[in-house]
């Protein structure tokens, strides 16, 4: 029997999240909300750039989604913005006895040290009550920062450290809330975005340090962060608009998890507009962009993850991953334990269920 899904949120991860919803056999799509007003009463096909008609339309009501009996959710709504008001819709949704897998809001990716222990019994509680559990993930945080390290981390001997890395020219990512109000590209040198005030960083990624902290067993004694910013040489055109001369046009920073006053978990990030700038930083394995996980130890190891997709660039490579790590976590965070679960304790993903005759 085909899993009942609902799926709150149609922006760029969640429009593709609901492409394999809908062509997937082993999920029934009941329900999509949407925060759009445009996009209200649209079909979910249209909704996710496919040309079929699912008669299941868009709604606005949390309630009605509810009210749809999925056995889960698959939460996309941004929570970058509006940590508050996903951990709301989260809990609302355990409450009611649905499973949730999402991309947000990303603190529940392993919260434990990160965010306030009433803030993660309230999570706890609202599961325990609906007999739910939720899974929240991404590439990075995300897989990158958990699935693939550990899995290199199981054949060492000895690590002194992991690191892991996003190499990316976002110049093609139409998103205009993460490019200006996030990640601060456009400003002026120094005025940094929420991102990068103070502790920001450290919380944001602190998931991904303190859960591989958690795979290796150490304890990290704190979790420090820096910013660089770079302005961009000439005025010039993004997906997303003008970025002005001598406005930011590349960021690269850097969390470090400490054990014993070492950086033994590092994420960095360099995240460029244009390939041009900056080329003292670290470089992509591919034109555009792509992904790193560097082991110092015995053996060490570099693996660069390149996504690529038919259909877009790295960057929409790298979101339908994402969707497809959300998507295919569907029947194990069905099948565990009441709570709020993480890499370290579902069952080994292996793909069940996506092959598909070329």
């Amino acid at each position: 029997m085909a899993i009942r899904v609902a799926l709150l949120g149609t922006g760029n991860c969640g429009s593709l999240a609901l492409r394999q919803l809908i062509e997937d056999d082993r999920f029934e799509l009941v329900a999509v909300w949407v925060s759009s007003k445009d996009k209200i009463g649209k079909d979910a096909g249209e909704l996710a750039r496919l040309d079929v008609t699912t008669g299941v339309t868009a709604i606005s009501d949390r309630d009605a989604v509810i009210a749809a009996g999925p056995d889960c959710a698959v939460y996309c709504a941004m929570g970058d913005i509006r940590p508050r008001e996903a951990l709301a819709d989260v809990r609302a949704l355990l409450e009611a006895g649905i499973d949730v897998v999402g991309s947000s809001p990303g603190f529940l990716e392993y919260p434990w040290g990160v965010i306030p222990d009433h803030t993660i019994e309230k999570v706890e509680t609202a599961a325990r009550q609906g007999n739910s559990s939720v899974f929240i993930t991404g590439v990075d945080p995300g897989f990158v920062t958990d699935l693939l390290p550990l899995a290199l981390a199981s054949t060492c001997q000895s690590i002194s450290q992991i690191r892991t890395m996003e190499i990316a020219d976002y110049a093609s990512y139409d998103g205009a809330t993460v490019m200006f109000d996030v990640m601060g590209f456009g400003n002026e040198i120094g005025d940094l975005p929420f991102l990068y005030q103070p502790g920001m960083l450290s919380a944001a990624w602190g998931v991904g340090i303190r859960q591989l902290a958690a795979g290796l067993g150490v304890q990290v004694d704190e979790i420090r962060d820096s910013v660089e910013q770079e302005p961009a040489p000439e005025d010039f055109e993004v997906a997303v608009g003008t970025i002005k001369k001598g406005t930011v046009a590349a960021v690269r920073f850097v969390i470090e998890g400490m054990v014993g006053g070492e950086p033994v978990i590092v994420v960095e990030h360099i995240t460029r507009l244009r390939g041009d700038l900056r080329p003292d930083w670290a470089q992509p394995a591919q034109e555009g962009g792509s992904y790193r996980v560097e082991i110092s130890g015995e053996p060490s190891y570099v693996m660069d993850i390149c996504p690529t997709s038919r259909n877009g660039d790295h960057n929409y490579a790298a979101i339908l991953a994402a969707a497809g790590r959300i998507v295919n976590a569907i029947p194990d965070v069905i099948d565990a334990a009441p709570g709020i679960r993480t890499t370290l304790d579902l069952p080994l993903a292996t793909g069940k269920g996506t092959y598909r005759p070329a």
